[in-house]
């Protein structure tokens, strides 16, 4: 029987599938993208558009598909992740092995796992300020902020109607950004 073997960013980067990432040292497939996940990854972006743009509050980069090399055995690829320019004025390229300042990952059906334990911890060790999960078939966000070294909840949203719901979640409290358009049915 052969001993496991834990994988690394070269064994990633080895992979020919281009839609796996890292995960405790497993090459571990992405989930097959569903309409839900595509738009509230879509209309985040949308709505934090003006945090990356010069003429709106400005001060981050913002992108979507991110790979993120955190540790030797640990390079997940973020739904969304974000930095603030004053920290890193040059746009990052490639895989990255800078902590984001704020990541969101939408939660797959299958997936759950990953995001609110594995990717929880993850983040919570490395010291990402931020951290959004987004469930757009539940219509909820739960947002956190480290405090410490744990994270406590900033937000637990919940859409039960169609009525607008816009509100300031750090870190883009500069805006009001519209949960109903994010997660709308």
């Amino acid at each position: 029987m052969e001993a496991f073997k834990f994988k690394t960013l070269d064994d990633l980067l080895d992979d020919p599938s281009g839609q796996a990432e890292l995960i405790d040292g497993e090459i571990v497939q992405r989930p097959m993208a569903r309409m839900e996940h595509g738009l509230a990854q879509h209309r985040t972006s949308v709505e934090l558009g003006p945090f990356d743009h010069p003429s709106g509050p400005g001060g981050w980069w913002i992108a979507t598909e991110v790979s993120v090399h955190y540790a030797m055995h640990q390079c997940p690829t973020h739904d969304l992740a974000g930095w603030r320019k004053e920290r890193l004025p040059e746009r990052p390229r490639g895989v990255f092995n800078v902590i984001p300042d704020w990541v969101c990952e939408i939660v797959s059906p299958g997936h759950e796992r990953k995001d609110t334990f594995t990717l929880f911890t993850l983040l919570m060790r490395h010291r990402v300020p931020y951290y959004w999960l987004l469930w757009p078939e539940d219509r909820t966000l739960i947002a956190w902020e480290l405090d410490g070294d744990s994270y406590r909840t900033l937000a637990n949203l919940t859409l039960t109607d169609d009525a607008p719901v816009k509100q300031r979640i750090p870190p883009f409290t500069e805006l009001e950004i519209d949960f109903s358009y994010i997660l709308s049915a």
